[in-house]
């Protein structure tokens, strides 16, 4: 496999200095329960409730940090208990928290969902609306340092101006987007000119398509109208189904071999893939090493409870990937 490349990859930012990363959206307190027994409606489910540090853009960014890469986070909290919790937790977790704003007077993000016995998510509840405040005014101070970035990541849990603004003023830097759940995904469709790289899932392509995603003639009729608009990369993931990958040159569907894959938790998988897409293309491999990087990555956090994996690692990736290897 080969990838396709329309700007090069760098180790280095503009002015010289170490590289990092900036990842761009919503961080969140998760609530997860998750059932013992099969889910009933209307009634109360035992099980056990689990809370942790979450939301897409910060989970993203602790993911990359465990990968080595140097991270700073922009994202809003609230001047609470949940808001200062979030900002220790990211710091001591090796992310650069400088830029978080923290916005009076408001409530931090809060993500409630309900797991089933498999491992996916049954329905969930995001009161997000703080994020909302993370208008172009509030970012443009952060404009130097987000120039100075190798690589920007953002999520669709922004407002649609500040997407607009970004999309619109660093066009030119490499941009990953993911687009969160299929409420959110349409936000970035009049922007996708400027994506270098979009990870969706293939309910959220749906939404953001227009068009049906069950086959793969289907997926590739949502790669042709997303390179159209000016996507460079196109990775659906599609769970236990694997991830289908366009690059404009190269199309197809890659699985990993799952042998004994235990699930607890299959919220903040998606997450890991894109972060794993993020330092592959740091690193400059090749599409399929690529592939096989973000979805163990992906793997790794699928079996623990929290969203972001203590476990994940670049060791424990190559380890993985080296007895799968060798079955």
């Amino acid at each position: 496999m080969t990838t396709a490349r329309r700007k090069s990859r760098v180790r280095e930012n503009r002015s010289g200095d170490t590289s990092f990363v900036t990842v761009v959206g919503g961080a969140n307190i998760d609530i997860h329960g998750k059932s013992t027994r099969a889910l009933r409606a209307n009634d109360s489910n035992p099980g056990t409730v689990c809370i942790s540090a979450g939301g897409v853009a910060r989970n993203i960014a602790e993911n990359l940090v465990r990968l080595g890469v140097d991270c700073r986070l922009i994202t809003a909290v609230g001047d609470d208990h949940n808001g200062r919790t979030l900002v220790r937790l990211a710091s001591e977790a090796g992310i650069d928290t400088q830029y978080v704003q923290e916005i009076t007077s408001a409530q931090t993000s809060t993500y409630l969902s309900v797991i089933d016995t498999s491992g996916d998510m049954a329905v969930a509840i995001a009161d997000m609306d703080i994020i909302d405040q993370l208008t172009p005014a509030r970012l443009r101070p952060c404009q130097s340092m987000l120039r100075q970035s190798s690589l920007i990541v953002l999520d669709t849990n922004l407002p649609d101006s500040t997407l607009a603004w970004l999309a619109r003023e660093f066009a030119e830097q490499m941009l990953f987007v993911d687009t969160v759940s299929t409420a959110k995904a349409p936000r970035i469709k009049r922007h996708l000119g400027s994506i270098h790289t979009l990870k969706t899932s293939a309910i959220e392509a749906e939404a953001l398509t227009g068009l049906k995603a069950e086959t793969r003639s289907h997926l590739q009729d949502i790669a042709s109208q997303l390179h159209a608009a000016g996507v460079e990369r196109v990775f659906v993931t599609r769970g236990s189904r694997g991830v289908f990958y366009s690059t404009g040159d190269e199309q197809g569907i890659f699985k990993l071999s799952r042998k004994n894959r235990i699930i607890r938790n299959a919220g903040g998988a998606g997450d890991a893939f894109l972060a794993g897409l993020v330092y592959s293309w740091l690193e400059n491999h090749d599409l399929e090493k690529t592939l096989r990087i973000a979805l163990t990555a992906a793997d790794l956090t699928l079996s623990d409870t929290a969203p972001s994996s203590p476990a994940l690692s670049l060791t424990a990736i190559n380890q993985t990937l080296e007895a799968r290897d060798g079955s």
